[in-house]
């Protein structure tokens, strides 16, 4: 019986295969048909297609485990499964419909509630970011770090919201206000789960986000971990996956950004914590 691929590798396969079906649907403007979730979240066919691609080669190696996707209500595979993939089949999808090349495929696993791996594939690019949880941060095998040292005040930060008009913007704004004074340059991709990247690379310094997902985050959470960096809620509770909000950077900065975004933070109830 032959020896089913590792986790990490059947992640990027599903990536890389998911990665070809959107750039071939980015030639045909027919594939970029929209419906809207609600106020200013959209969904393409795209979306659903890389979606049962992803779907489809996890549970066909892993057929134990589930799958929790953006684009399903329901966990698929077992729900019961002490193994659950996270999956955002297009991060990015405003960018995809508008031809603005910034999209991802993100893809974490999460095992007994731990992060185990994270891959996050560039479209455009086709660099593969991945780690593995203790074993480092990679982009297409070259071995990753934050960026060093740098106060708030030369540091380029990245954000991606608002995503849009709609729900607190006005409060969204105001904290894009607030960090845009302290920082050197602040820079908005539209893709959580490109900023996190960018920051296990050093392409930026650091990057905060409020309103993001589980799948927005849950693989660029473990990059950022495994290239030497911190991730949080703004409140600094590293169990950020429940959160809908996130702050990376190294410990510097990190505690730096964290400090101006605290009055930023969702409200939470006395007994809840953020889960992962």
């Amino acid at each position: 019986m032959p020896t089913p691929p590792s986790p990490l590798a059947t992640a990027v396969q599903a990536a890389r295969a998911a990665a070809e079906l959107i750039r071939t649907a980015a030639a045909n403007p027919g594939a970029r048909r929209v419906r809207e979730k609600q106020a200013n979240d959209f969904v393409t066919e795209v979306d659903l297609a890389s979606q049962q691609l992803i779907v489809q080669t996890l549970l066909a190696a892993w057929p134990d485990h589930a799958v929790r996707s953006e684009e399903s209500e329901l966990h698929l595979g077992k729900p019961d499964s002490a193994s659950l993939w996270i999956v955002d089949p297009l991060d990015g999808t405003a960018n995809f419909i508008h031809g603005y090349p910034a999209c991802a495929v993100s893809i974490a696993l999460v095992q007994e509630g731990s992060l185990r791996l994270g891959v996050v594939l560039d479209v455009a690019s086709g660099r593969l970011y991945s780690a593995e949880r203790g074993g480092g941060a990679f982009c297409d095998g070259r071995a990753l770090r934050v960026a060093p040292g740098l106060d708030l005040g030369r540091a380029m930060v990245a954000s991606s919201c608002p995503p849009g008009v709609g729900g607190d913007t006005d409060g969204a704004l105001r904290m894009l206000d607030t960090v845009l004074r302290h920082c050197a340059a602040l820079r908005r991709s539209g893709s959580v789960a490109l900023d996190l990247a960018h920051v296990a690379a050093g392409h930026c310094s650091a990057c905060f986000d409020r309103g993001a997902a589980a799948w927005d985050v849950a693989a660029g959470c473990l990059l950022v971990r495994e290239a030497g960096g911190q991730v949080s809620d703004f409140l600094g509770a590293p169990d950020c996956l429940e959160a809908r909000e996130c702050v990376a950077g190294n410990a510097a900065l990190h505690a730096a950004l964290c400090a101006l975004l605290r009055p930023f933070a969702w409200p939470r109830p006395p007994s809840s914590s953020p889960r992962h």
